[in-house]
C-alpha cells in the first residue's frame, strides 16, 4: 500500500459492500467486503468512513422520513426521489424475522403500519435494504467507539455539494447505467481531487458491482475527507439522535 489511506467511502452492492479507500490525494483503492465491520477490523482501518446507508432509525416513521431526509430532499430537485424515507426500527427488524421473503415482507409492512403516522406500508425496494440497514445499526450500537468514525452520507447530496447545484443527468435510466450521468459525476470526483482512472466498466466487472456503485463509493470517500477536514455540511445541523443515541444526519 502506498502510504496511509485514512478515508473510506462505502456503498452497498449485491452480496456486500463496495469500498473506496483514498489518501485524499493520488492513491485510491477499490475493493469489496462482505460486512462493514471487516473494514474496521483490519490493521489499516480508515480513520473516517462515510456510508450510503441510514444511521439512526426512528421509533415512528413520519411523512417524508427522518429529519435528515426532509432536510436534503429539497436540495435535489429532480433527483429527490433518490432519497427514500427510512421506516421505523420495528419495521426493519420485523423484515429480518423468520420465514421466506414474502412472509418477512408482510411482517415488515404490518410493523410499518403500526409504527408510522399516518399508517403506511414499506416499498419492496426499501425492504430489500433492511439487512444492510440492520447491519450498520447493530455494528454502531455494539461498538459505540465507531460512531465518530462512520458517518451517513448520500451520494447525490455529495455530488450536489461538489457541483454547487443538482447534477442534471441521472446515473441510471430505466435501471441501466446512463453514460452521460456517470461521466458528469466522475468529472466532479476528479475536480474534487480523487484519482478516477479506476472508474471504468472493467473495474466494476472485476468487483462484481455496477460502475454506479463504484462512483457512489468514491463520492462517499470525498465526503469522508470533508468530514475529517471540518468542511462537511450536515443535514440537519446539529444532528438528531435516535432512541439508542445514534446520530441522525446526512453529511455532504
Amino acid at each position: 500500500m502506498a502510504g496511509a489511506l485514512p478515508f473510506a467511502g462505502i456503498d452497498g452492492c449485491r452480496g456486500g459492500w463496495v469500498i473506496a479507500r483514498w489518501d485524499g490525494a493520488d492513491h485510491l483503492q477499490l475493493f469489496r467486503r462482505t460486512r462493514v465491520e471487516e473494514l474496521f477490523d483490519a490493521p489499516d482501518a480508515p480513520a473516517l468512513a462515510a456510508i450510503d446507508m441510514p444511521i439512526g432509525l426512528p421509533e415512528t416513521s413520519e411523512i417524508g422520513g427522518r429529519s435528515a431526509e426532509r432536510a436534503v430532499r429539497p436540495l435535489l430537485g429532480m433527483r429527490q426521489s433518490s432519497v427514500f424515507s427510512v421506516p421505523a426500527r420495528a419495521a426493519v427488524m420485523a423484515g429480518l424475522g423468520p420465514g421466506d421473503e414474502k412472509a418477512r415482507f408482510a411482517a415488515a409492512c404490518a410493523a410499518a403500519l403500526a409504527h408510522s403516522s399516518p399508517p403506511r406500508k414499506v416499498s419492496i425496494q426499501c425492504f430489500n435494504l433492511f439487512a444492510k440497514i440492520a447491519e450498520v445499526d447493530e455494528l454502531l450500537r455494539r461498538r459505540p467507539e465507531l460512531q465518530a468514525r462512520l458517518v451517513e452520507c448520500h451520494p447525490e447530496v455529495s455530488f450536489r455539494t461538489m457541483n454547487g447545484a443538482v447534477v442534471p443527468e441521472p446515473k441510471k435510466v430505466k435501471g441501466r447505467p446512463h453514460g452521460p450521468g456517470l461521466a458528469l459525476r466522475i468529472g466532479l470526483l476528479a475536480r474534487a481531487g480523487l484519482p478516477v482512472g479506476l472508474l471504468e466498466a472493467k473495474t466494476a466487472l472485476a468487483l462484481h458491482a455496477g460502475l454506479d456503485d463504484l462512483v457512489d463509493a468514491c463520492a462517499c470517500a470525498v465526503t469522508a475527507r470533508r468530514v475529517a477536514e471540518g468542511k462537511a455540511l450536515r443535514y440537519p445541523d446539529p444532528p438528531g439522535r435516535d432512541a439508542f443515541g445514534l446520530p441522525v444526519a446526512i453529511h455532504a
